[in-house]
């Protein structure tokens, strides 16, 4: 048990590691401009080993969407009785918030990732693969529930948008040059409009 402890954490560290080294290739030139066999070579690892833990190119910069669908799922299938989806997805974005998690969009170094992959048609196409996945991950959810496939995929596709949203209106802030202390503060409103919005519909919005 101790070895095989042992070898995940090596495992989890060399991941690490090759994702670190890539996006730091990938900001300073731009995704497209890099290749996996130079990243191998930067972070002293074989090609087979870089695809080994990251079948996709894209994926060695979206690293952490297997973790955070993971996350969001288990973060639905375990909030307690007459907790609403809605109401814990909320939580859980201001818990990232207040912690100054990477995921929050609020953070410092977020113009760096957002025109990495804003600039890249193929990461641009995978962001979007990867916000289907995490609603397709939550009607399934919402389904086994309800019994109502055609409710639980538009409840997930709305309160998979308002997660995008909230993180993609601070990282457009921050780029814009907005301090990102005020955008920090500011953005515990935009989490509340969010969900308010997924919780109670557009309803004769704009009106």
């Amino acid at each position: 048990m101790a070895d095989q402890g042992l070898r995940e954490r090596k495992k989890r560290a060399t991941r690490q590691l090759i994702s670190n080294v890539a996006s730091g290739l990938f900001i300073q030139r731009g995704f497209e401009e890099v290749t996996v066999a130079e990243i191998a070579e930067a972070a002293g690892v074989s090609k087979m080993t870089v695809f080994n833990y990251f079948p996709r190119k894209e994926d060695l910069f979206l690293d952490r969407h297997a973790d955070r669908l993971a996350e969001l799922v288990e973060l639905l299938r375990s909030r307690p009785a007459g907790v609403s989806a809605a109401a814990a997805l909320r939580a859980h974005q201001h818990s990232l918030l207040a912690s100054g998690h990477p995921l929050s969009g609020a953070i410092a170094g977020g113009p760096g990732f957002w025109w990495v992959l804003t600039s890249s048609p193929a990461l641009m196409a995978r962001w979007y693969e990867q916000e289907r996945e995490i609603a397709d991950a939550f009607a399934e959810v919402f389904a086994e529930e309800t019994g109502d496939a055609f409710r639980s995929r538009m409840a997930a596709g709305l309160l998979t948008t308002a997660i995008t949203s909230v993180f993609s209106h601070a990282m457009r802030r921050i780029l814009a040059g907005d301090d990102v202390e005020v955008v920090r503060r500011e953005q515990v409103a935009v989490i509340d409009q969010a969900f308010d919005l997924a919780e109670h519909g557009v309803g004769e919005f704009p009106g």
